[in-house]
């Protein structure tokens, strides 16, 4: 009996598991990130701080950060980014739990992309 129940615990999680996917944030294009919804899930203090180009601010903090994405479609490539990484993967994993299926966190975050510039 046991081991049945280690069997259908085990297809649980295998069931289960997600593919998450990174990318370094400075090995991505500019012309890859004019393809995609780009989303930069800081607050919108921090976004008028300074973002990417063409990001869309959803931040990741609004009660209502799952219904902005209403419009964007499941199919479509989404590439999130914060500052330093937590709060995106934290919304890469919400939406892809909500079925989007290409959702990309940017490794290092809006800081990555400002490391370079401060040198």
């Amino acid at each position: 009996m046991k081991f049945l129940r280690l069997i259908v615990l085990l297809f649980v999680l295998m069931g289960s598991c997600v593919q998450i996917t990174s990318r370094p944030i400075t090995e991505v294009s500019q012309d890859e990130l004019k393809s995609v919804v780009l989303v930069d899930v800081r607050t919108p203090e921090e976004y008028a701080g300074g973002h990417l180009e063409n990001a869309l601010n959803i931040n990741w903090q609004d009660d209502n950060f799952a219904e902005q994405f209403q419009s964007i479609g499941k199919d479509e490539t989404i590439y999130v980014y914060c500052k330093k990484g937590g709060r995106s993967i934290k919304a890469q994993e919400k939406l892809i739990s909500m079925g989007f299926e290409n959702v990309v966190n940017l490794e290092g975050g809006y800081d990555a992309v400002q490391a370079p510039l401060k040198n």
